[in-house]
């Protein structure tokens, strides 16, 4: 998978997004310093999320339409207002892109609805991202695919069906790239319920790239997840989660950014291939092994006896497994102690 020039597989780094969500506290300065911090921070894309209240529900006040849930962040809030208070207003859109691309990230958004994928497209985004509380609406999916864009899709809460139906739903539809992300949507997630495992079932049962929409705190989670071959990790971004923000409970700081690149960089870097023996660079270590040495000073024919034989470090004698075969042997010349016992020494 591509998006722009960047290559989205198993052979180069995992993709990191930064997510800004409603973080910018409809401050579009705030919005421009989270752009800054990102790029600081060596991610790959920042994204947004492209709806208004009214793209997203109704404005009613019946329970269907509030958060009664006592255990959610959002508890006690309307839908709608909840929505009007955390979107990013679309004539933000192109100044956080233009400022993105300036600073050498990509920047692409989660529409909501048919009428952000047709503003997105006016701004020619690079790709698209759909969020998981929508991977079962079929028409949005059927819709961003027909622009041909690569597509990430998240699997929060989603059956094997479902997933199954949003895929073959975008394939159909004229997606050729697509990267499944698996994501536990609560918020925050815990690590016990991320199910990272999922990830390569994903990948397998899918035949496209996969990764992880990470809302559990810290990167532990992000970093198990690139274990298992997730090439695309998201995480919700803010300057400072005391400043709070819809999401900023569960969204990682500048410098927990910059440890995530860093670390998911290192977790690629580590998985190698499947090998035994010594690689080129652990050669130069062999001379560090332990070997079999003479202890004592010995004269042609004395014998060789646990006091005057030693299994020590360097690795320039005998290997230790011949050390009982060894035992009862005599010298057959004079030998320093210290000397490397060869099979030539002994008779």
């Amino acid at each position: 998978m591509n998006i722009a020039e960047r290559g989205i597989n198993s052979n180069t780094t995992p993709f990191i997004i930064a997510e800004m969500s409603g973080n910018h506290n409809q401050s579009i300065d705030k919005a421009f310093e989270i752009v800054d911090a990102a790029a600081k921070s060596g991610v790959h894309a920042l994204k947004l999320q492209t709806y208004t209240a009214d793209t997203m529900t109704l404005s009613i006040d019946s329970d269907e339409f509030c958060i009664n849930d006592n255990d959610s962040l959002w508890s006690g809030n309307k839908l709608h207002d909840l929505y009007n208070k955390a979107h990013t207003p679309w004539d933000w859109h192109k100044p956080i892109m233009d400022r993105a691309k300036k600073l050498g990230m990509l920047c692409f958004s989660s529409p909501f609805d048919e009428t952000a994928v047709d503003f997105l497209e006016s701004l020619e985004v690079p790709a698209y991202k759909i969020a998981s509380f929508e991977n079962t609406d079929l028409p949005l999916i059927r819709k961003v695919a027909s622009t041909g864009k690569p597509m990430i899709i998240s699997t929060g809460m989603a059956t094997v069906a479902e997933i199954d139906q949003a895929v073959c739903t975008a394939r159909e539809s004229g997606c050729v790239d697509l990267t499944l992300l698996k994501c536990t949507s609560t918020y925050p997630a815990t690590p016990k319920n991320s199910n990272v495992l999922t990830i390569p079932h994903l990948k397998k049962m899918f035949g496209c790239e996969v990764g992880l929409s990470d809302h559990t705190m810290g990167i532990g989670a992000s970093i198990a997840a690139i274990a298992h071959g997730a090439t695309v990790i998201e995480k919700h971004f803010t300057i400072d989660r005391a400043e709070g923000g819809v999401d900023s409970v569960f969204s990682l700081e500048p410098h927990e950014m910059s440890l995530l690149v860093m670390e998911s960089k290192r977790a690629w870097q580590s998985l190698g291939k499947v090998t035994y023996g010594p690689s080129k660079d652990e050669e130069r270590s062999l001379a560090f092994r332990r070997s079999i040495y003479i202890a004592q000073d010995l004269v042609a024919g004395e014998e060789v006896t646990p006091e005057n034989l030693r299994r020590i470090r360097p690795g320039f004698g005998l290997e230790p497994k011949h050390y009982d075969f060894l035992i009862g042997k005599h010298v057959s010349r004079d030998v320093k102690r210290g000397t490397p016992l060869t099979w030539d020494l002994v008779s």
